[in-house]
């Protein structure tokens, strides 16, 4: 499919098809985000954005908010973003992103920042790999009991990332330092729904592995073809 169009949402626009792309990914037992609340966002020029395809359907969605990084500079904090399975495979999401980026450089924000769950290896290859994010964190249960259709019955752990708006360094391996490689499950959405014992262990181990290693000073230096995380040290 083809997507046509990414735009922003101002005030007075129609934000249930935001809604329903959320309902579609995530079920519709509680809305990931409130109605009322889209329109807040909307009217407080804060990040909504849908994008449609050629028949002028909305098939992706992504919400943020504007923050502060920890030098106090502006920022957009990319809440959620929702692709519909019709429009997975379009590169929508990498379009979303871009959108994303030109709307926070065209308001001086200096970065975007997000969270994932670590075991999605899908999500950490696109944020690490394709567009360079820099994971700043690992955060343990960082929302606490979910109950949508995606991540029910699991803990919400989440790496946090920031990308900058203007052109950055990337982040390269020293091949003078030893690097430590964390793996991640194919598919972890199945997993879930097939082995939550296993989907236990693989979280324990991450935060064995991932999160000790971030506190003790490593940074995340890639995301491997095979699905690894690479680690390394600094000293």
């Amino acid at each position: 499919m083809t997507i046509e169009s990414i735009e922003a949402l101002g005030p007075g626009d129609d934000v249930e098809p935001i809604g329903t792309v959320f309902g579609e990914v995530w079920g519709d037992a509680e809305p990931v985000v409130p109605t009322e609340l889209l329109i807040a966002l909307v009217h407080s020029d804060n990040y909504v954005a849908a994008a449609r395809d050629n028949s002028g359907q909305v098939v992706a969605a992504s919400v943020g908010v504007r923050g502060a990084d920890l030098d106090g500079a502006p920022i957009l904090h990319s809440h959620v973003t929702g692709v519909s399975a019709k429009a997975r495979g379009s590169g929508v999401g990498s379009a979303l992103k871009q959108h994303q980026r030109t709307w926070a450089a065209a308001r001086h924000l200096s970065a975007i920042t997000w969270t994932f769950d670590p075991l999605v290896r899908r999500n950490a290859h696109f944020n690490i790999a394709h567009l360079g994010a820099e994971v700043t964190g690992y955060r343990l249960d960082f929302y606490g009991e979910m109950t949508d259709a995606v991540n029910a019955g699991d803990v919400s752990d989440r790496l946090a990332v920031r990308w900058a708006v203007a052109e950055r360094e990337t982040r390269r391996i020293d091949p003078t330092r030893p690097v430590a490689l964390v793996p991640t499950p194919d598919d972890v959405v199945a997993l879930r729904r097939a082995d939550p014992a296993t989907v236990a262990e693989w979280r324990a181990r991450h935060r064995r592995e991932l999160a000790t290693g971030l506190d003790d000073g490593a940074h995340v230096v890639g995301f491997s073809a095979r699905g690894d995380y690479v680690l390394q040290s600094d000293t």
